[in-house]
């Protein structure tokens, strides 16, 4: 795999605009794009049909977690879209994860799009072990990732997405898993108002085992976001 195609930028905005003339100036240079509940919630599917137009893979991050029928029905609809990602949140429990697996397989071979990876969230790469305790999950982060993983691993979830600072050790717990990794800062990039307690960079991510990278602002606020995607790539590429 290129070291560009282990990039996938968050398109972090409600403009539709704003995010496909993005994605067409970073065309070629990043493995696709991550659609989050900002623009999702702002255009639907019409922006996974506007980047899937373009070529490009898109990552739905939603992040799921409901009863199981209603993730079910929600993952069905994103599979019958073409994406090639979605999540859906572990604490939602086994049985909600693996209906949002099997929805998700079948609606994509109805439609005749390939199937997508169904992805855990483990703990979300901005909570602390204070926050953890604060919503009564018992911590600390590190071990609440890996019972997750286990269980996500067991429920027939494709893989997961998971800060840096666990890469490892979930890897050990589920090796075969597509692991997505947000939370990256490259060596030479300072974020204002970083809300990013767990990161690490790109080098070091994909070196513990990262086969993706979720990059945001590091990329879409540059100067230049085809040169930064393309620092980033190098980066890589000499770690």
């Amino acid at each position: 795999m290129r070291a560009s195609d282990r990039i996938w930028v968050a398109l972090d905005t409600p403009d539709l605009d704003t995010a496909l003339q993005l994605a067409d100036r970073l065309s070629g240079a990043v493995g696709g794009y991550k659609v989050g509940l900002e623009l999702y919630g702002a255009h639907g599917p019409r922006v996974v049909e506007e980047l899937r137009r373009r070529g490009a893979g898109v990552f739905v991050d939603l992040k799921l977690h409901d009863i199981p029928n209603t993730v079910a029905g929600s993952a069905a609809a994103l599979a019958r879209l073409g994406v090639s990602l979605f999540t859906m949140h572990a604490l939602g429990g086994p049985t909600m994860l693996t209906r949002g697996v099997e929805a998700a397989d079948r609606a994509a071979d109805e439609a005749g799009v390939a199937r997508p990876t169904g992805l855990a969230v483990t703990i979300l790469t901005s909570h602390s072990d204070a926050e953890l305790d604060a919503v009564g999950v018992a911590g600390p982060c590190s071990a609440a990732v890996l019972r997750l993983a286990g269980m996500a691993r067991d429920a027939g979830a494709g893989g997961l997405v998971c800060s840096p600072l666990e890469i490892r050790a979930v890897r050990e717990v589920f090796r075969e898993a597509t692991l997505v990794v947000p939370g990256i800062r490259p060596a030479s990039t300072d974020v204002a108002g970083d809300d990013q307690t767990r990161k690490a960079t790109p080098a070091r991510a994909v070196a513990d085992g990262a086969d993706r990278l979720v990059i945001g602002r590091p990329i879409t606020r540059a100067d230049d976001p085809l040169a930064a995607a393309q620092a980033i790539a190098a980066e890589i590429e000499r770690g």
